[in-house]
């Protein structure tokens, strides 16, 4: 990886791509550290000290913003609503005829789809920030409580909050189109970056906690160094899976065009097992945060039907685990139908004189190729899932709740670090190739 940073750098238009993203995400940070107006910085300090050492939902939104949700800042809704946004406008792409004729209608039809999405995003950043102001002032955190300055005051904080949603969105397609990588994932992997060093903070509190209390605490002894280890083994099956591939063989058949023959050769066509990356993770990870944005409505509530919906919701519950586990394994399929068309594939390889040894050409191609990518995603789905469901597990076990959110945030940063490497190597194999002509 290291090999590949270091070569592209040396190439100029590769590194004004890097140093464009770089860039980016600078500006991010600091859009992350600089809180709206009309806040008590003390009392924000202490209420979001609890809730991020709690494990609750709104730590994980914290997780996602890399602190900027914690601090109260123009960029706290992070990247989330326009994730949520991409989410609704492809199910809509599916379900309303319209929008499925504007995603297929080529470059025009996509971009009025992106204009679309853009305004939905903007709103649900609206609707985000008007739940986190009245979060904020239900735990008397705004300066003014009551009064035409608390009506001033609220719009205010309200439009920072919905403006840099809009900026944060901004920033991602920026990446897309002047940078490297995919901008949502670039965005959300400099959050999660960005929270490491609280995340190793958070393991030498236990570890010094032990030490001081050894007779009482002497389990984080061993359950300190045995969440390295799973962290550190949690990395290699992430790397493993992001490059193991299914190979499906095709032969082509030998024909003469004029004094030329083709054809005649083996190859065969490659499959991920992880063909969605980390997509599933992040779309299943934003819809749960909405359990998180009532609450910033309703407050925390201490007894009741709410405290137990939020408490089954927060990443160590119960049923938090089974829907992240369910939700994983729903869009990965959800995203092998949108990226391969079986059907499509077969008469592709027809057209072009080949077929798949032991199967007949046409629906027997498609149906083959099918079962294929189910068995794959399967696969590449209980992976995902597995690897975001063991952290949540040893969390809630062994009482690191804090450390909950360990196995989606190495999913992310892995991938993400993996993708972006694998678009430096395309870019610099176009740019190295000399061509027909030379």
């Amino acid at each position: 990886m290291f090999n590949t940073i270091r070569n592209a750098w040396r190439i100029p238009d590769l590194r004004k791509k890097l140093l464009f993203t770089l860039l980016v995400i600078v500006i991010f940070r600091l859009g992350s550290v600089i809180p709206v107006p009309f806040l008590d910085a003390v009392k924000l300090n202490a209420l979001m000290a609890s809730v991020d050492a709690s494990g609750s939902a709104l730590s994980y939104i914290n997780m996602l913003t890399g602190g900027a949700f914690s601090y109260a800042t123009i960029f706290a809704m992070g990247i989330a609503p326009y994730i949520n946004s991409s989410i609704i406008m492809q199910l809509l792409s599916i379900a309303i005829p319209a929008l499925e004729r504007l995603s297929k209608n080529g470059e025009e039809g996509r971009k009025k789809i992106a204009s679309i999405t853009r305004v939905v995003t903007v709103g649900l950043g609206l609707a985000q920030g008007t739940a986190f102001f009245f979060y904020l002032h239900n735990s008397g955190i705004t300066v003014y409580p009551t009064g035409a300055a608390a009506v001033f005051a609220a719009i205010v904080i309200i439009l920072c909050f919905t403006a840099g949603t809009a900026v944060v969105m901004w920033l991602g397609e920026q990446i897309n189109e002047k940078g490297i990588g995919n901008g949502i994932s670039i965005i959300l992997f400099a959050g999660i970056v960005a929270r490491l060093p609280v995340t190793v903070g958070q393991l030498w509190s236990y570890f010094t906690y032990a030490l001081a209390y050894p007779a009482e605490q002497w389990p984080y002894f061993i359950f300190v160094p045995l969440f390295v280890v799973l962290f550190l083994i949690v990395i290699w099956v992430i790397v493993f899976m992001q490059d193991a591939e299914r190979r499906i063989p095709v032969q082509y058949a030998k024909r003469v065009v004029g004094r030329r023959m083709y054809g005649g050769q083996s190859t065969h066509i490659p499959v991920k097992v992880a063909m969605s990356g980390v997509m599933p993770v992040i779309f299943a990870s934003a819809i749960l945060s909405i359990p998180s944005t009532i609450q910033l409505f309703t407050g925390t509530p201490t007894e009741g039907f709410w405290a137990g919906f939020f408490n089954a919701f927060a990443p160590n519950g119960w049923l938090y685990m089974v829907l992240y586990f369910l939700l994983i394994l729903a869009f990965a399929y959800f995203y092998m139908t949108i990226q391969y068309n079986p059907m499509e594939m077969a008469n592709n390889i027809r057209s072009q004189s080949g077929a798949i040894p032991g199967i007949r050409p046409g629906k027997p191609t498609s149906d083959f190729i099918m079962k294929i990518l189910s068995k794959l995603t399967l696969i590449g789905a209980f992976f995902l899932a597995f690897v975001a469901i063991i952290p949540l597990i040893y969390g809630a076990l062994t009482g690191m709740s804090a450390m909950s959110m360990g196995g989606t945030s190495l999913i992310i940063m892995v991938g993400v670090a993996l993708e972006t490497v694998k678009q430096m190597e395309a870019q610099m194999m176009m740019r190295h190739y000399k061509g027909f002509l030379d």
